[in-house]
């Protein structure tokens, strides 16, 4: 158990100091697992999440092309033209409450890789600073509490809580409404827009 834990610590180190890219030092942590058998080779295989894998490999060409076909600045601009006029930290709360109802719905990564672009394109086009709203986009994601299918922690916890469908929203949207509340002016503080805070 220390050395397998020695190993894991050792990977994160490598990873973190930059000696190893984060990918390639978990990549390694595995294979140092399989090699001396604290995780036989067919459970690697096995214990990949395939349909993530796949979803993700699907959306990253789609983020792409909406890019360069213009899709991205498109709906980016739909969104401005719906929130003129409004506040820059209500604009903000919009992204932050869609990229939530997403990250519901599909994978909170997958959901990432769609709304970042975007996000990034409405920003531009209002001529502000987009790291407030590619941080709405990163907390919005990480939300995921209204149904078991957002997040596998939540698949993971329903068979053995018996929760139904129905339970995800009634403890979960008041914890993004709490999350939403206080997310915005934190955001808008730490990543002003224009080097100020703007509320």
């Amino acid at each position: 158990v220390a050395f397998a834990l020695a190993i894991f610590v050792g990977v994160i180190l490598l990873g973190t100091f930059h000696f190893l890219p984060m990918i390639g030092a978990f990549i390694l942590a595995v294979l140092l697992y399989s090699v001396f058998g604290f995780l036989p080779g067919h459970d690697v295989y096995r214990n990949v999440d395939w349909p993530i894998i796949v979803l993700l490999g699907g959306l990253i060409p789609v983020g792409r092309a909406l890019e360069s076909t213009g899709g991205t600045d498109l709906i980016a601009s739909s969104i401005v033209e719906l929130t003129q006029g409004m506040p820059i930290y209500l604009v903000l709360t919009i992204i932050l409450v869609v990229t939530m109802f997403l990250s519901d719905i599909i994978n909170n990564a997958a959901t990432a890789l769609v709304m970042a672009p975007i996000s990034v394109g409405i920003a531009s086009q209002l001529g502000v600073n987009y790291d407030p709203f590619l941080m709405a986009v990163a907390v919005g994601a990480s939300c995921a509490f209204l149904t078991p299918i957002g997040h596998q922690s939540n698949t993971l916890v329903m068979g053995p809580g018996g929760y139904q469908f129905g339970d995800y929203w009634r403890m979960g949207l008041p914890l993004e409404i709490i999350i939403i509340i206080i997310s915005v002016p934190l955001i808008l503080w730490v990543w002003p827009c224009n080097g100020q805070v703007i509320l």
